[in-house]
């Protein structure tokens, strides 16, 4: 596991300069939900109504990226109101739910945008996100995520999922994206 400003080896160093962030690359932040976007936990009620908890800064971190351009994306197994609700309420263009093959989603997200694996940040915390984290450019994780999910990440974060775990990798992609150059007289 690396720190989100290591750049590990399996990004190339460019002969005479820094090298590049993977981080500076991103185009594109998938990620799961549950255990990433909520804690994971399920609450349902006699009537089976089901209830999530997202958290509102997570939210905010979207939209900032959306707002630099990056593009965003859910990938998820599961298949609920709740979760096209909340990816409508944060304008996400991407929501793929029922998704058991990942990567061929991801795949097919990128190849519509004209994009590559490496321009993808993902974010994921079981078993069933390994894939997807080993094929991106940079991978991430929630600080409660499962010890396997934990050693394959680029990036572990402080924050467990529901808890501000997105918005912390949010931050480092806006924070190493290229700042506008300013033409001086």
């Amino acid at each position: 596991m690396a720190t989100a400003s290591g750049t590990g080896d399996r990004f190339r160093k460019r002969k005479g300069r820094k090298p590049v962030s993977p981080l500076r690359r991103v185009r594109l932040l998938a990620t799961d939900v549950d255990g990433v976007l909520t804690d994971g936990g399920m609450c349902y009620s006699d009537s089976g109504d089901e209830w999530k908890r997202f958290h509102v800064r997570d939210g905010m971190g979207i939209k900032l990226l959306q707002r630099a351009g990056i593009l965003t994306a859910l990938i998820t197994q599961e298949q609920t109101q709740l979760v096209a609700r909340r990816a409508a309420k944060l304008t996400i263009p991407e929501v793929h739910q029922g998704a058991h093959d990942k990567l061929a989603v991801l795949r097919d997200i990128i190849e519509r945008h004209g994009l590559d694996l490496s321009q993808v940040a993902y974010i994921g915390d079981d078993v069933n996100d390994l894939e997807v984290l080993r094929a991106v450019g940079f991978s991430a994780a929630p600080a409660d995520a499962v010890p396997v999910v934990r050693k394959a990440v680029h990036y572990v974060c402080r924050k467990n999922g529901g808890e501000g775990a997105v918005r912390e990798v949010t931050d480092l992609i806006l924070a190493a994206q290229p700042r506008p150059s300013v033409k001086r007289k």
